[in-house]
């Protein structure tokens, strides 16, 4: 039977909108749906010992350097394209090309740099339409009555559609575990009608990524991102690094 009272749940709808945010003593929730933080749960999933997520590709080949030879892959992408030199950046093509058993060192436009600039948050965790049951579970157990800030990682400064989606599930499924929820923002709300509005594929289709990925031929990143609930990693900032 579900609880009658949830946690305190807001919205940021980009990155840009934490500066000025007080963040400490938060849980926070950080979003990028296409495709940072969904590549970041799968690699976890699929093997990877950790993440050390950066601010930027000089971060990354610093973080690298300091790391012993055939231990890491270094993957990322700048504005949509992969770095040169380092691993793709999307899901599927990542755990294609091989991380068990490795740190991954990983860098992008967005994602990355949101959690950056969340760290300063009492917990953080990377979440996304693959892991969501299991990390609204993670934080109500763990974190039970503390106010959780979702962040979406935006676009250049701008919200976007993937995003909102993704925080719009998120507050569905705490909504679900405890009987609908009286202390959301508004930009929660807002999120939340959007998701039930339409189908978490559709929507990420429509999307400018979505459009992008379609005309690269990569409709099945985007597939794959979509699938709700379907793994069990929960991955939480321990330091600088990203674990299961």
């Amino acid at each position: 039977m579900a609880a009658r009272f949830g946690p305190k749940v807001h919205v940021v709808f980009r990155k840009e909108d934490l500066d000025g945010l007080r963040i400490e003593g938060k849980v926070v929730v950080v979003l990028d749906i296409l495709f940072a933080t969904s590549t970041i749960v799968a690699a976890l999933a699929n093997g990877a010992t950790s993440v050390i997520p950066t601010l930027d590709e000089w971060g990354a080949r610093a973080q690298a350097a300091e790391l012993p030879e055939d231990t890491f892959v270094a993957s990322g992408e700048l504005y949509a394209e992969t770095i040169p030199g380092f691993a793709p950046p999307a899901p599927l093509a990542l755990v294609e090309y091989g991380i068990a058993g490795k740190t991954v060192v990983y860098s992008t436009t967005n994602g990355t740099v949101a959690i950056q600039k969340s760290m300063g948050a009492a917990h953080l965790y990377a979440g996304a339409v693959l892991n969501g049951e299991a990390l609204v579970e993670r934080v109500c157990t763990s974190h039970p009555g503390e106010t959780v800030i979702i962040v979406c990682s935006g676009s250049a400064g701008n919200a976007n559609l993937e995003d909102m989606m993704g925080a719009g599930f998120f507050v569905d499924l705490f909504a679900a575990r405890y009987a609908g929820m009286h202390d959301l923002s508004d930009a929660a709300l807002a999120c939340h009608q959007l998701y039930r509005g339409g189908t978490l594929l559709d929507t990420l289709m429509r999307s400018r990524v979505g459009r992008m990925m379609q005309e690269r031929d990569l409709v099945h990143e985007v597939e794959y991102a979509a699938r709700p609930s379907v793994l069990s990693v929960v991955p939480r900032l321990d330091g600088t690094r990203l674990v299961a």
